[in-house]
């Protein structure tokens, strides 16, 4: 395993991730954090917050696109069978998970 520390929103965290997939989680990182900016001041927000924010504009990027319509889609898709996609998408489920148990805990 390999210890990380990535930035997003202007704060650090420390996370672990399989050897070699450091590259993948560096361009993850990118994606949530470009998302995290692109939300405006979270400054004043808790860490939570600022996380549950970010994971709902993604959440909502991903919800537009599996609902437009086949013709207007991406060309590619994500291949189940291709270890990159794979990875990306049990990443995208582990921080739906959190921003759920983050919600829960906000309520």
């Amino acid at each position: 395993m390999s210890q990380m520390k990535i930035e997003i929103g202007g704060r650090s965290f420390s996370v672990t991730c399989q050897d070699g997939e450091e590259a993948h989680l560096t361009k993850l990182v990118e994606m949530v954090d470009e998302k995290a900016s692109g939300a405006g001041d979270l400054a004043g927000l808790t860490e939570s917050r600022m996380l549950l924010f970010t994971s709902l504009l993604l959440a909502d990027e991903l919800h537009s696109v599996k609902n437009t319509n086949p013709a207007e889609a991406p060309a590619v898709q994500p291949d189940s069978s291709n270890p990159a996609d794979q990875q990306a998408i049990i990443a995208l489920e582990k921080l739906a998970d959190r921003a759920e148990a983050l919600a829960n805990s906000l309520e």
